[in-house]
């Protein structure tokens, strides 16, 4: 027992955690995750977008693991009341080939210009999500990650931009795979998740429900190498979470930079769409307006 436990901590050592970890240390039990709503919703979703007249584009926010798509919840309000069609898909979390090839299904069932948004794990999927797709005329990464043409996701962790942060306990725990095979996946420990996402800013039975409505992130999505980046050909907007524990705001910097993104710094944790919403829905907006007129 003690061997195959020292076998999951160096898998998961090595691919650093997918979703913005430097570091991982592991604890003893498992956290099982809720389902989510399907490709059903979001192709009701596209259809209903579809017959919406309007000049604004539809923005399409992505999330990360460790959470869901009501992690929006604030953005959207805030967008929908300002007149944009927003669509805010379950990302599957199981790979990243897997899950861009599922982004990109429902951005192709979009008619016009769309703003797609990525937080976390999200900006890796965003950045593989458009193949081609010449409907996307900006992409926002919130707190997220930005990889290059052969990065994963434990690559970029290991650069020296990603040393400042502590490391982040996770729940290991097995699934198993369509092809039969049994898989690993990662939980954020449900009594540090408040400060590990949001640096205990929220009400307490506030941060309590998305610790327990948090989603599990296959490892797969932190191996598994980006393919050729979105944004060398689209523009891109990026925010940097000073106060991120999930991911280094160094690595943050580096990304954006790379991308030449257009960079606002905010004060702010990992889940700075919950704590700051009005600031990230400025940021689409710009993108928005930039792009689209």
């Amino acid at each position: 027992m003690m061997q195959h436990r020292k076998h999951v901590a160096m898998v998961v050592g090595g691919a650093v955690a997918a979703a913005g970890l430097s570091a991982i240390a592991l604890t003893g039990s498992a956290q099982a995750s809720p389902t989510h709503a399907g490709a059903d919703k979001v192709t009701a979703a596209a259809e209903a977008v579809n017959h919406t007249e309007g000049v604004k584009p539809t923005v399409v926010l992505v999330h990360g693991a460790w959470a869901d798509a009501a992690g929006w919840t604030p953005v959207v309000e805030r967008l929908q009341a300002a007149g944009y069609p927003v669509i805010a898909p379950p990302n599957p979390l199981r790979g990243l080939s897997t899950d861009a090839a599922y982004i990109n299904s429902v951005l192709k069932q979009i008619k016009g210009p769309i703003i797609l948004v990525g937080h976390s794990y999200g900006g890796a999927v965003i950045t593989n999500a458009v193949m081609g797709d010449a409907n996307v005329k900006a992409l926002v990464y919130i707190a997220a990650f930005a990889p290059a043409q052969g990065d994963s996701l434990a690559s970029l962790n290991a650069m020296p931009q990603a040393s400042q942060i502590q490391p982040v306990p996770a729940i290991p725990s097995s699934f198993p795979k369509p092809d039969g095979t049994t898989g690993t996946e990662l939980t954020i420990d449900p009594a540090k998740y408040p400060t590990v996402f949001l640096n205990n800013l929220l009400p307490r039975a506030q941060e309590q429900a998305l610790a327990v409505e948090q989603r599990p992130l296959s490892l797969d999505s932190a191996t598994q190498p980006s393919g050729t980046p979105a944004w060398q050909t689209t523009p891109s907007w990026y925010m940097v979470a000073k106060q991120d524990d999930a991911i280094a705001p160094n690595l943050e910097r580096f990304m954006a930079a790379r991308a030449h993104a257009h960079t606002v710094e905010v004060n702010g944790p990992h889940l700075i769409m919950v704590t700051d919403p009005g600031a990230v829905t400025t940021l689409i907006e710009k993108a928005a307006k930039a792009t689209t007129g």
